[in-house]
């Protein structure tokens, strides 16, 4: 476990002046730019919110914006904050070289950075806040494990984007639970460009047509993935009786669970992360070191970043109402119509 101590900054930027507590003065200002607003529903719906919550919460100024989809705009938000006074930056970034091109340019302005939710390879991030990645890929494992059971069974895997290290932390998690699993057989693997799952849906039938339709498995990265291989089993009468994985828990990811069509997601509370990140951001406005929990390697930038790392919930039909129990997503959009019935007897009431 590291303990990082960050070089108290003298920060006077011209941001709004925070509440005063027991830490301390918090004069700066953050700045956050999340990634998009395809690849998942979560960072507008759920980080942003939460994030503004916790800003507020302590009196912080903050300014967040989204880069939707394009890494010039993730550049042109970024010298825009650096330019209006930013003393913390926490960056989603859509790729690792141009987030840490962001980052450098902000170290060379005394400004600390922050990876979050996913860590910009050869970056200079002072600190990084996701949940394991490793370990969200090992429930994706131990999902498929448990959907496809002890018999032997073809698996095809759908990775991530290529230019996502997080997708390569998934597919190393997901890797270390079903390699050593002798009744398992992998016939393919792709990444998915971008995550988008319109690509992912030709990528799948591809390997559908390859297999002959001899695939009893898909470890998908993500719900959105995990979608888009059901839009194929769906057009070869195929749906249900394929295990397919997911990740986000999203809403249509759970109706798919309730339908039997998809049978696990991984659930990451995202207000833990967002919690986590205003709470480092907070520390750092007012000089004070970053608490962590661990470190993540960096293969690229060959160092260890100091990290706050949480830990990921596999979801099935079994423990799905937790999912609604935190209102991530609201009981109500979910058991709409004919989805009424299969919540009740999944114990969402």
């Amino acid at each position: 476990m590291a303990v990082t101590t960050a070089a108290a900054l003298s920060l006077t930027a011209c941001g709004d002046d925070g509440s005063n507590d027991a830490g301390g003065s918090a004069k700066g200002k953050v700045g956050v730019i999340l990634p998009d607003t395809t690849s998942s529903v979560r960072y507008e719906s759920f980080d942003r919110p939460y994030l503004e919550q916790a800003f507020k919460a302590a009196g912080v100024a903050y300014d967040i914006q989204n880069a939707e989809g394009s890494t010039q705009r993730f550049q042109t938000i970024a010298d825009q904050m650096l330019t209006s006074g930013a003393t913390v930056l926490i960056l989603d970034g859509l790729d690792s070289n141009s987030a840490a091109a962001v980052q450098r340019k902000a170290q060379a302005q005394g400004v600390k950075t922050i990876d979050y939710d996913r860590l910009a390879l050869g970056g200079v991030s002072d600190y990084y806040v996701s949940f394991d990645n490793v370990k969200v890929g090992e429930e994706l494992g131990k999902g498929l494990q448990k959907c496809l059971g002890d018999k032997k069974a073809n698996i095809a895997y759908l990775n991530g984007a290529p230019t996502d290290n997080n997708a390569t932390l998934f597919s190393k998690g997901a890797h270390n639970i079903l390699d050593p699993l002798t009744n398992y057989k992998k016939v393919a693997e792709q990444p998915v460009p971008d995550w988008k799952a319109e690509k992912a849906a030709t990528i799948f039938e591809q390997m559908w047509t390859e297999q002959g339709g001899k695939i009893d498995g898909v470890l998908a990265a993500n719900d959105g993935i995990g979608n888009a291989v059901i839009s194929i089993l769906k057009k070869n009468q195929e749906q249900g009786k394929v295990a397919v994985t997911g990740q986000d828990a999203t809403l249509q990811g759970l109706q798919n669970i309730l339908d039997g069509t998809q049978c696990m997601t991984v659930y990451k509370p995202v207000k833990q992360e967002a919690d986590a990140a205003a709470k480092l951001a907070i520390s750092l406005i007012k000089g004070q070191k970053g608490e962590t929990n661990g470190t993540t390697n960096d293969p690229t930038g060959k160092r260890d970043v100091p990290s706050v790392l949480l830990n990921p919930i596999g979801v099935t039909k079994e423990n799905l109402k937790q999912v609604t129990g935190d209102g991530f997503v609201k009981k109500e959009d979910l058991c709409k119509g004919a989805y009424a019935a299969k919540c009740k007897s999944a114990g969402i009431e």
